[in-house]
């Protein structure tokens, strides 16, 4: 089986791209898995649409990314026993600060061309980590505006391979569609881990406390013109 993860900016275009790939490759089982924050819709549209074994989950209090990493093991014995060829996971795209890519899994970051030319800049590692970046939305701004987009997505990550894309018709998609088909299957899930390194820690802010001020809290603090983080605590 296949592991494809999708990370992306909320209304990027993530599930117009998945819905190309599952269309564009009708051969392979696909299972869905939709790690969102608290309400997705996709599921419901994806099942309708192709019949696929799917499921939600709702992080909630937790990063999205750090859930998709707490259930991916069970996600996966899951698609195994569904028959899957393919398990495509599709993250919120919540948090800048960490990406849900792992290692044997092909991580494509989707990008829309219409949300600013200097959006590469700002998504960190789930852009500096991915594989592919479909950037979608291409009919809709100047070839300008296309290529300083792409260069800011090079710019953060020099190796990343670009699709230029309108999801919703499927341009340019055979590219993407001939990555997955190419990519190898698991070979281990057992040794499948987080491509990243996750965060520095848990703040006091993450377990609830809400007073203002570093002075008022333990850990991993920041004060506004201290250049490094501070460790406040035993």
């Amino acid at each position: 089986m296949k592991l494809v993860i999708v990370a992306g900016p909320p209304s990027s275009g993530k599930t117009a791209v998945i819905r190309q790939i599952i269309r564009g490759i009708p051969g392979m089982a696909t299972a869905y898995l939709k790690i969102d924050v608290t309400r997705a819709f996709e599921v419901e549209e994806l099942v309708q649409e192709f019949g696929i074994p799917a499921k939600v989950v709702y992080s909630g209090d937790l990063c999205p990314d750090h859930a998709g990493v707490m259930v991916l093991a069970d996600a996966l014995s899951w698609a195994k026993n569904e028959g899957a060829d393919l398990l495509i996971v599709e993250s919120a795209g919540l948090c800048l600060r960490c990406a849900p890519y792992t290692t044997q899994a092909l991580g494509l970051v989707v990008l829309s061309a219409t949300s600013g030319i200097h959006t590469p800049l700002k998504m960190g590692s789930m852009v500096a980590l991915a594989d592919i970046a479909v950037i979608t939305r291409t009919d809709l701004v100047s070839q300008a505006e296309k290529e300083v987009f792409s260069e800011h997505v090079r710019e953060v990550n020099p190796s990343l391979e670009l699709i230029e894309t309108n999801a919703v018709q499927g341009t340019g998609m055979r590219y993407l569609l001939r990555e997955v088909e190419q990519f190898p299957a698991i070979t281990d899930a057992g040794t499948i881990h987080l491509r990243g390194e996750p965060p520095l820690g848990v703040c006091t802010i993450c377990i609830g406390k809400k007073e203002i001020g570093w002075q008022n809290h333990f850990g991993v603090v920041r004060t506004l013109d201290g250049a490094d983080y501070l460790y406040r605590g035993d």
